[in-house]
């Protein structure tokens, strides 16, 4: 399980775990977190092994399953680490492919929304190919992802391997880094400060936010079949920013204004997966409201993040 100690990773371990699997978490603790693993290192099946899957990974005994995850994953650190997430997703996918081939193992790729850029076509299906500036600020994940798909397809189509790939659009809950740089967080801390919240454009532009368990449920699904070809996982609950940073106000308590700033450069203007695989493939469905999952979310920032 790479990038097994960040937001997403530690979730999935845990329900790995949960699920009674042997899980080797890997990771290089540059976004990831010690503290989001700790409860798990007393687990007799969990294993954590400090690396970073841009170099080769040597492994004994048998594996069932590659998991890559590990990338950075908000504006704010892949700006930090450009170069570094281009190799994660383009040389560490290669590792971990060359890897799972070794083993005979299923690999499994966390891609991203991303790789439909600021889409053209909406609600987003499998089947758009996307609207994505290779050389903007934010082409270091995008290309990077649409790079690790590439490499996913072709160990699949040349070498025969059972490969999966989920396409993960916006999802926030515990753990999610609270200097993410990314709207959820960033309104939450803003929030609870009693700060302006930051609202980029006018606000219009949406986003549709996925419970993390929710996540988790539908990629523990995709891992049991033996489908190939990428798959949304997200909600098609669409809300706009302006409305986010509200409904985040209101359920913090906070007295916080809305303040407006520029646009960041090739921010999508809008983002919702088309669930129709999902729906039909893994019999899933994303069943946490916006407000119960804020809520929990909410919870977990007031733990690590004292009212100022």
């Amino acid at each position: 399980m790479t990038g097994g100690a960040g937001f997403l990773g530690s979730h999935l371990c845990e329900r790995l775990l949960a699920d009674e699997w042997k899980v080797v978490c890997v990771d290089n603790l540059v976004t990831g977190a010690a503290n989001n693993i700790a409860h798990l290192r007393g687990h007799t099946s969990f294993e954590f092994l400090q690396h970073n899957v841009s170099e080769p990974l040597y492994m004994e005994g048998p594996l069932d399953a590659v998991l890559h995850f590990a990338s950075p994953a908000s504006p704010i650190d892949y700006a930090d680490h450009p170069i570094a997430t281009l190799k994660v997703g383009t040389l560490g996918t290669h590792n971990m492919l060359g890897l799972a081939r070794a083993k005979g193992a299923v690999f499994f790729l966390a891609s991203t929304s991303e790789v439909y850029g600021d889409p053209m076509v909406h609600p987003q299906p499998e089947t758009y190919w996307g609207n994505v500036n290779p050389v903007g600020p934010r082409a270091v994940y995008d290309e990077a992802k649409r790079a690790s798909e590439a490499f996913t397809m072709a160990y699949h189509r040349a070498h025969g391997m059972a490969t999966r790939i989920v396409r993960i659009f916006n999802t926030y809950g515990p753990r999610i880094r609270i200097d993410d740089g990314r709207a959820v967080p960033n309104f939450l801390t803003q929030a609870l400060r009693n700060q302006p919240l930051t609202v980029y454009g006018d606000g219009s532009q949406t986003r549709s936010l996925c419970y993390v368990e929710d996540l988790i449920e539908g990629i523990v699904r995709l891992l049991a079949t033996d489908y190939a070809q990428p798959v949304n996982l997200g909600t098609d609950d669409e809300v706009t920013m302006l409305q986010l940073a509200t409904r985040i106000r209101d359920l913090s308590g906070s007295s916080s204004e809305v303040v407006f700033k520029p646009l960041p450069e090739d921010d999508p203007k809008q983002r919702r997966p088309d669930l129709t695989r999902a729906r039909e493939l893994l019999g899933w469905e994303p069943r946490t409201s916006l407000n119960a999952g804020l809520a929990k979310t909410i919870a977990y920032f007031r733990e690590r993040l004292p009212r100022a």
